[in-house]
């Protein structure tokens, strides 16, 4: 397959690099005449372990050139791969000129192309870049329609400097974002041979993941060094703690929490949160991160209050009052904060759980709802259809198979809040909602 690379930094000479040592045809475009020359004479614009070797290789078996002539690149080739650089404006937005003249050039480049021809980005850019930026850029220059007259795709890398020709060759996966498997399929056989699952997605998608995983990098270093700050102001050897930590690849290090929905509850997250944030405070430990913790727990719950609230109707019923399937355990439940909540806006509430049911009988909790929760213990109903059948708005609060009955009802007019994505409802109809998809 031909490539033109839009874009000669450090990610474009590193594809550049390692497409051409796979055999296909390269042709790396960058504005810079500088850069151009310097691959031409089979050398690297950039320092990383291995590249410069490739570079000159691929230029000696004539798999890889340069040149400043985006109009020839795309012409001569099927799949441009846009490497350009995203920088930071001063208030967080991002610089996308750069991305649009590079689309500019593509777009006056496949108005003189009859070939279908596909343009995918690697730059990382925010959802809704591609639908707002990039297609409307191609078309306007092209005077063609994305998606009839050429495709658009979007192609995240995953490279850290120093190890890019190992993560360009083994990646965690290869992620593929297109709307259309004409768009799909040639970028999939591209990448042949790679040592990591194929995903393919929606383009919105795509552009999200880089974000998440970004977001997530960051994160990960924060909480690390939070810790390590308590710990040292503990006596305590921070490596050795995170090094256990890490040995947990069932919940610390899995996809275990990591699937949005409701707020957390319980005996313990809460708890042990507030605790480690008050030790912190006697060491006089600054925690932003796990200082934030509780509180983007209690917007979440917010968040769903204000999605019940915004239906305009009162008669609501709830399925689920304890904080995750398969238990009794009141202790911190957010659905008993989301409850009491709505009943001092003046709704009329009707509450199923199967689990506290046999609590208000015979479980541990039967002491806490009938003492601490008497309101709420009165509004419990055992008979699921009932409480479904005489409510306007229908909240699920665990992810109970016996809730899927309402898979019957979604067309009804009654309205659905899922806090725990039960269905996977593709369509926005008005009459589902869920808290954070």
């Amino acid at each position: 397959m031909k490539l033109s690379i839009f874009g000669l930094g450090y990610v474009g000479c590193v594809s550049a690099a390692c497409f051409a040592d796979r055999g296909h045809e390269v042709i790396g475009v960058d504005v810079n005449p500088l850069k151009v020359s310097i691959i031409n004479d089979g050398k690297s614009p950039i320092v990383e372990p291995g590249i410069a070797e490739m570079i000159a290789e691929a230029v000696k078996q004539n798999k890889l050139r340069a040149t400043t002539d985006a109009l020839e690149a795309v012409s001569q080739t099927d799949v441009s791969l846009v490497c350009i650089g995203t920088p930071g404006n001063h208030n967080g937005s991002l610089d996308l000129s750069y991305i649009k003249r590079a689309c500019q050039q593509i777009g006056e480049a496949l108005a003189q192309k009859t070939r279908y021809h596909i343009v995918a980005m690697r730059s990382t850019m925010l959802p809704g870049t591609i639908e707002q930026t990039v297609i409307p850029t191609l078309e306007i220059f092209s005077g063609k329609h994305a998606g009839r007259d050429f495709g658009v795709a979007v192609n995240p890398e995953f490279l850290r400097e120093g190890s890019s020709i190992y993560d360009f060759t083994h990646p965690p996966f290869t992620l593929i974002g297109a709307d259309d498997e004409e768009t799909s399929l040639p970028l999939q056989r591209l990448y042949a041979g790679t040592d990591a699952a194929m995903i393919t997605v929606g383009i919105k998608e795509a552009e999200m993941v880089k974000y998440a995983c970004n977001s997530f990098h960051a994160m990960k270093v924060a909480f690390a060094n939070e810790i390590g700050n308590i710990s040292k102001a503990l006596g305590v050897d921070s490596h050795v703690v995170m090094d256990v930590f890490c040995k947990d690849t069932k919940l610390n290090l899995s996809p275990y929490y990591l699937k949005p929905g409701f707020a957390f509850g319980g005996s313990c997250l809460p708890k042990d949160i507030r605790a480690i944030t008050y030790k912190a405070k006697e060491l006089d430990v600054e925690v932003p991160l796990l200082n934030s913790i509780l509180l983007s727990n209690r917007q979440q719950i917010e968040r769903a209050i204000d999605t019940v609230l915004r239906t305009g109707y009162k008669n609501v019923g709830v399925l689920g009052l304890s904080f995750k399937p398969g238990t009794d355990d009141l202790r911190e439940s957010p659905m008993v904060t989301l409850i009491e909540t709505l009943i001092g806006k003046g709704l009329k509430l009707t509450i199923y759980d199967r689990d506290v049911e046999l609590a208000r009988l015979f479980g541990a909790n039967k002491q806490y709802i009938e003492r601490e929760i008497p309101h709420i213990s009165s509004l419990m109903n055992s008979d699921l259809n009932s409480v479904i059948e005489g409510s306007e708005v229908v909240i699920i609060g665990k992810k109970e198979d016996e809730f899927r009955v309402l898979a019957d009802k979604l067309n009804n007019g009654r309205v659905i809040v899922d806090l725990v994505r039960l269905f996977d409802v593709a369509d926005a109809r008005k009459q589902y909602k869920g808290i954070c998809w």
